[in-house]
């Protein structure tokens, strides 16, 4: 019997047109699970002499599946409230025991997401990945009304969001900085960028070393975007926003099959906005459609194509003074606005082949081609006078063009060795990536590289003049990896569970400097080991332990510096050491609990004996423990926020700061709740607060910055079936907080209270 109050996590209500032919159940069950965007799990043993009916029309996926097991001896249950299990016989007899086949996998319910690919290159229960994984579902980041990557991590434990020079996403996972460890669908988009999340069904954080999955860096961890993908199931949602400082912008969204072979899927946004920041503006634009083809039963191929355009004012904030933040106005722009741009122009092409072979093979292919011209100018603060009358402007521009393609590879199955259940991955990946960067020191009136200006006057229009100094980069890098990867997990008993893999990486970095005329070359071979353990005293809770160890070559996060002297230094390891707990209170639930050492060792250092000589002694220690709490404590409330207690500190003294200085941008603790309550059927509310604690601008640690609170809110009004509208209120009690900073002099005030108003149609 089918179990039809299970479904209602997903949106069983909508029309969808199904074309599925007379077929073996398995083969139909496929189709439907294609066709409905709902995941299926089949007892195979059981269905396989079982041939299902031809089904076409438009039907409910409730009604569709019933149809389709109508007189076949199957029944239907769903076992975690987004998966429907299909045995034999009218009870599952405890749904958690099957062992099924996996037909596709699941997708978010609201705010939780019980299921990962990410974490393991398999459908993996998130419950039983051996580390930590905060995941920001696409239901959450439109309920926040978020805008990007920085608004996303606010609710994501252990990690913070640097200034980023105003024109780059530039996070802080466990006391590591990063303007590389950035994935979408698992493939590296590393290029400098502040990224949107109009195409994104939602966004992974996963904190740890990551080589192992990911490859090279990844040493505090990794954001990972989930791109919306072609459906057979109709999907229609255009969104227009406005509100304060001038904030417009609008997001559409539509797809649906073409037929049982064909499905085609567009996202598209564009916003022109202002800023409470003086001078501001931006204007961005995003073209992306996917298409989606079934070439039978068991091959799928999926491409795609984005076109990502970004124009913005190039803010760096205010000085410090004094050892915290100046007490210029949040609003003020420090240095010439009229040189101080960015632009980005980004396109993307991806092709994926899915391919269920014999005996329980699935084959995995990916290509991603994307090409990332980037380039900024800036005019920004240096320190101000002791006398706090007068600050220092300096200038440069920079400009970056870079083509990456990579093709990854997944063969995954499963085996059985006497009562021993083997979930095996096997995987190559290989990529090439070629970067030219060329920088210009900016000169005031021609002349001077630093010009000093009142305090109470920053904003000037001293023309500034853009040219090579002796040592701005001009240099051409080609960076090539060649991986392999291969990993087990396996279930030892219902109750114990494990994972073990390593990945071999070969990668090596041509780089020529035209200045010099000069080609330097570096290559590593990278060994990444991933182990785990899970056990399971009843089925919803896991208790873990893992270990894992990365990657960073010598050339850095963007293989754009590499000299004489980094040329000969071995790749930075980051080892991580993680054990915790997960719980799924109830299927759409989950409660989770990690305490971790991560340890950054081999990076450079002055000899003690020598102090023009570099060695690599240098290491820094990131200790900490961190709560999340995900998804609906009842059918009118859903909650995502995490709390992180952590340190991280220079075990010994690198080229940058002695022993026992503290790593920048890592608060000693952070608390992030939000909640929605949804009071009548057409009307709900939000509220949020989020809680940081102190922290250093930068390595020195000679400048703070204070802690704050900031309150959010939000209400939600179905004005009718097809049309809702949404408001948005962040910093509700006008506080005056400072969020983020890029070293000591580029601190970026927080917002004064923002109001957006949306509405959405759908259909």
């Amino acid at each position: 019997m089918l179990d039809m109050s299970a479904l209602a996590p997903a949106d069983t209500t909508a029309p969808i047109r199904f074309n599925i032919p007379a077929q073996r159940l398995t083969d139909a069950l496929r189709a439907f699970s294609r066709q409905a965007a709902v995941r299926v799990q089949v007892d195979v043993p059981a269905a396989a002499d079982v041939r299902s009916p031809a089904l076409s029309g438009t039907f409910t996926a409730p009604q569709a599946l019933r149809m389709l097991l109508a007189g076949s001896g199957m029944s239907a249950q769903f076992a975690d409230g987004e998966t429907a299990l299909v045995t034999r016989g009218e009870s599952l007899g405890g749904a958690y025991r099957l062992t099924p086949l996996t037909v596709v996998a699941g997708r978010s319910v609201g705010y939780a997401t019980p299921r990962t690919t990410s974490a393991t290159r398999t459908d993996t229960p998130l419950r039983d990945a051996p580390q930590s994984v905060s995941v920001v579902t696409g239901e959450l980041i439109a309920d926040q009304s978020m805008q990007g990557m920085a608004d996303v991590v606010r609710y994501v434990p252990g990690i913070t969001m640097g200034q980023g020079e105003g024109h780059r996403d530039a996070p802080t996972i466990r006391g590591n900085s990063s303007t590389a460890d950035f994935f979408v669908d698992g493939v590296r988009d590393d290029a400098q960028y502040l990224r949107d999340l109009y195409n994104v069904e939602r966004v992974e954080a996963l904190k740890g070393s990551n080589a192992m999955i990911f490859g090279r860096g990844g040493g505090g961890g990794v954001l990972n975007r989930v791109s919306k993908e072609a459906q057979w199931a109709p999907t229609r949602a255009l969104t227009t926003e406005g509100g304060s400082f001038a904030h417009r912008r609008a997001t559409l969204d539509v797809g649906q099959g073409l037929g049982a072979g064909v499905a085609a899927r567009f996202n598209g946004m564009f916003e022109d906005s202002e800023s409470f920041r003086d001078q501001y503006g931006l204007r961005r634009f995003g073209l992306n459609p996917t298409m989606a083809l079934a070439l039978g039963s068991r091959t799928t191929v999926r491409g795609g194509y984005e076109y990502f355009d970004d124009e913005r004012t190039v803010d760096r904030g205010i000085p410090s003074f004094n050892g915290r933040p100046s007490d210029a106005d949040i609003t003020t722009f420090f240095g010439n606005p009229d040189v101080s741009r960015s632009t980005l122009a980004s396109h993307a092409a991806t092709a994926t082949v899915e391919h269920e072979a014999a005996w329980g093979l699935t084959v995995r292919n990916r290509t991603r081609w994307a090409s990332y011209d980037k380039f900024y100018a800036n005019s920004f603060p240096g320190a101000v006078n002791a006398a706090g009358t007068e600050v220092n402007l300096a200038a440069y521009s920079n400009a970056t063009d870079r083509r990456n393609l990579f093709n990854q590879t997944d063969v995954t199955g499963t085996l059985r060795t006497g009562p021993i259940r083997h979930t095996l991955l096997v995987g190559a990946e290989v990529g090439r990536q070629r970067t030219e960067n060329f920088r210009e020191t900016g000169y005031y009136n021609d002349a001077a590289t630093s010009l000093a200006v009142p305090f109470d006057a920053p904003t000037v229009a001293v023309p500034v003049t853009f040219r090579q100094s002796t040592t701005d980069a001009d240099n051409r890098a080609t960076a090539t990896v060649a991986g392999v990867y291969v990993q087990d997990q396996v279930a030892l008993s219902r109750h114990v569970q494990a994972i073990g893999g390593v990945r071999f990486d070969r990668f090596s970095v041509d780089f020529h400097n035209n200045r010099t005329d000069e080609d330097l070359d570096r290559e590593d071979d990278l060994v990444s080991p991933r182990a785990g353990l899970v056990i399971k005293p009843v089925e919803p809770v896991s208790l873990y332990g893992g270990y894992s160890v990365s990657y960073l070559p010598s050339s850095g996060d963007q293989f754009s510096s590499l000299n004489a002297t980094t040329e000969t230094l071995e790749p930075e390891q980051f080892t991580n050491r993680e054990v915790g707990a997960k719980w799924d209170v109830r299927p759409s639930l989950a409660l989770t609990a990690a305490l971790y050492r991560l340890d950054r060792t081999n990076t450079s250092a002055p000899d003690p004996e020598d102090p023009t000589k570099i060695v690599q002694t240098g290491s820094q220690r990131t200790t900490g423990w961190e709560l999340g709490l995900t998804g609906s404590v009842a059918s009118w409330w859903q909650v995502s926020g995490g709390f992180a207690s952590q340190r991280a500190r220079i075990t010994s003294t690198t080229s940058a700061a002695a022993k026992g200085q503290k790593v920048p941008l890592v608060p000693e603790t952070t608390l992030s709740l939000w909640n929605r309550w949804q009071l009548l059927p057409a009307v709900g509310v939000g509220l949020g607060v989020i809680r940081q604690d102190r922290m250093f601008t930068s390595i020195d640690n000679s400048v703070t910055l204070p802690a704050f609170t900031r309150t959010d809110g939000a209400v939600f009004v179905r004005l009718t079936s097809l049309v809702g509208a949404q408001v948005n209120v962040e910093n509700l009690f006008d506080e005056r907080y400072y969020a983020t900073s890029h070293g000591n002099n580029n601190i970026m005030p927080g917002a004064s209270r923002t109001v957006r108003v949306s509405l959405t149609t759908r259909r």
